[in-house]
């Protein structure tokens, strides 16, 4: 049976609340953030300020990658649409000597995402391998309709974690969001009990999740999506998030969502964990949708520093909610190493851009950075009253 719909849209009046039941512990910090665990990185950020000799030496922890561009799915939500699902990709013997020197420069972590669906490349798993070899722990997010037993032998092993985007709990809400055809949708749960089945068989460390954005046509199945995840699937979590519109997508079929009155889906989804399993229900990301940009910091502190994106083309950006503008383009793992990239002019352009140019105000709400941001901002403002008394 539906529950009433909590989600509309264009209302900025209405203010969403703290569900009155707390969820099970985010044990993933997938709601929060995870640089306070590199204070060395955070240290070096802190001496650089404005000191560009400083800053270039500051490499990400964090990479996203985007192996190829093409996509088998065209989802409502999609944030990237705009760059046109091209049939781009990166090349193995042309990455495999960036990835060990990214690895060399202290990048910890890579994620496998990007423009389109990173499985479609039938040279992950040996991109997976090098990374591994390289000392970079690896991620995949996927839509998990394309999984080879290649990709479960030679990049499962390996894969610290492994995201499906799914969003309904029903084939026929599938189809309609991922504008793909019903069958996908069990196609897609198929695999992950392969991922599943192949990860216990082995005994591998490999944490495996679903990941829901919360929309108008798939609220009423967010209990049912949890309750397959965890006991059709075996999955150890189900992540659902909130919309935010991106600066440059052609989609606004959702612009303007706000998320209200949350209390009684945060109890519903809470009621469905288990010792092994988890909803993460962002209730705190959907709190911050509603405040505004003066609430937030003056200034983005983790770009250029922290992390970096690499498009199916090669090319090296500062930020993903930035994509294609060359203000944030740094340079082509296919033409300059990663460290010539990163201590190049393009990414000195923009590291002064970000300090003293950018207005964060046109940025993207809730962006992949922002819970790190308001810990940077507290840490160079000193803005935590008695800071002494630890």
């Amino acid at each position: 049976m539906k529950s009433s719909p909590l989600i509309s849209i264009n209302t900025p009046t209405q203010t969403p609340t703290q569900p009155a039941t707390p969820m099970a512990a985010d044990r993933f910090a997938i709601d929060s953030h995870k640089l306070i665990y590199h204070p060395h990185r955070v240290a070096q950020w802190l001496d650089a300020r404005d000191d560009w000799d400083a800053a270039r030496e500051v490499y990400p922890v964090y990479v996203e990658m985007s192996p190829v561009g093409a996509c088998n799915h065209r989802c409502k939500f999609c944030a990237v649409d705009y760059i046109g699902y091209q049939a781009k990709r990166l090349e193995l013997d042309q990455i495999t000597p960036r990835l060990q020197e990214m690895g060399r420069l202290g990048v910890k972590s890579i994620m496998f995402a990007g423009e389109g669906e990173p499985l479609l490349h039938k040279q992950l798993p040996e991109m997976v391998e090098v990374c591994a070899n390289s000392g970079i722990d690896t991620a995949i997010t996927s839509n998990a309709t394309v999984v080879s037993d290649k990709f479960l032998e030679r990049a499962l092993p390996h894969v610290s974690w492994f995201k499906a985007s799914v969003n309904a709990g029903s084939a026929e809400t599938y189809a309609d969001i991922h504008q793909t055809r019903a069958d996908d949708f069990q196609k897609a749960l198929h695999n992950l009990q392969r991922l599943v089945e192949h990860r216990n068989r082995h005994g591998y460390r490999t944490t495996l999740g679903a990941q829901s954005l919360l929309l108008p046509e798939n609220r009423h199945e967010m209990v049912e999506l949890a309750r397959i995840c965890r006991d059709q699937v075996g999955l150890d979590y189900l992540v659902v998030k909130p919309y935010s519109q991106h600066l440059f997508s052609n989609t606004h079929t959702y612009e303007g969502i706000t998320y209200a009155d949350m209390d009684q889906l945060a109890r519903e989804l809470a009621a469905e964990n288990r010792d092994d399993f988890n909803v993460v229900f962002r209730s705190n990301t959907m709190r911050k949708l509603e405040q505004s940009s003066e609430q937030r910091y003056p200034r983005c502190g983790a770009t250029p520093f922290f992390w970096a994106y690499v498009m199916a083309d090669g090319a090296v950006y500062g930020c993903s909610a930035y994509l294609t503008d060359e203000r944030f383009d740094y340079g082509n793992l296919n033409e300059q190493s990663f460290e010539q990239i990163w201590q190049g002019e393009k990414r000195e352009a923009s590291f002064h851009h970000v300090r003293h140019s950018l207005d964060i105000r046109e940025c993207r709400t809730n962006c992949r950075m922002d819970e790190i941001n308001r810990y940077l901002h507290a840490l160079e403002t000193n803005s935590v009253a008695h800071m002494n008394f630890i």
